[in-house]
């Protein structure tokens, strides 16, 4: 007697369908709209640094030592525009300001960097290596070096303009030679050292 296959068996080596993948279909404008990505993403960069750059943060080159100890020759700074565009100056801070066109110490740059020793308002003095304001003497709590070299004299600081010196006293060409700057000349507090990479640190 001849058995009969049993009713719904499967054939074990039949074969399954595979499931179906369906490859990306590239349409003739594809290859142009990434290029078009490319150069948007590029241009956005560049735009923004360029904002950047005219609006807030801007690098300087320390070309002389008048700034030293605190800022020594090769030292490369970063400066903050909106700290003066939108805050205030103080004491002891650092700026880099457009040079005065009665500046007269034979220097080529158009900006140059000192610390403010005076603000609108403050009446100054010196003698001997002591800066006085207002009668008090002034406690320079930043690297600097003495002797004072040039005396201040008696200069009472106007209304919108602040007296510079740069923290190498004896070597720096600033406010006792050709007055004080007006704050429409300041470009912006120094904040930061970013070169040599030894030295880099907030100021």
């Amino acid at each position: 007697m001849t058995e009969e296959p049993p009713v719904g068996t499967i054939d074990d080596a039949a074969p399954m369908p595979d499931d179906e993948v369906t490859a990306p279909v590239k349409t003739p404008g594809s290859h142009k709209k990434v290029v078009l990505e490319w150069i948007v993403i590029v241009v956005v960069t560049v735009v923004a640094s360029l904002l950047v750059r005219t609006f807030v943060f801007q690098t300087y080159f320390i070309p002389s030592a008048s700034m030293e100890p605190t800022l020594q020759i090769g030292d490369r700074i970063i400066i903050n525009k909106l700290s003066v565009d939108f805050g205030t100056i103080h004491t002891g801070d650092i700026v880099v300001f457009r040079a005065p066109p009665s500046e007269n110490c034979g220097t080529t740059v158009d900006d140059l960097v000192k610390r403010v020793i005076g603000v609108p308002g403050d009446t100054l003095t010196s003698k001997g290596n002591t800066i006085y304001i207002d009668g008090k003497a002034l406690k320079e709590a930043w690297p600097h070096t003495e002797p004072l070299g040039k005396p201040i004299g008696h200069v009472h600081v106007k209304s919108g303009q602040y007296f510079v010196m740069g923290d190498n006293h004896s070597d720096s060409c600033d406010s006792r030679y050709w007055g004080a700057v007006p704050r429409s000349d300041i470009i912006g507090k120094v904040f930061l050292r970013i070169w040599p990479l030894s030295r880099v640190g907030f100021l």
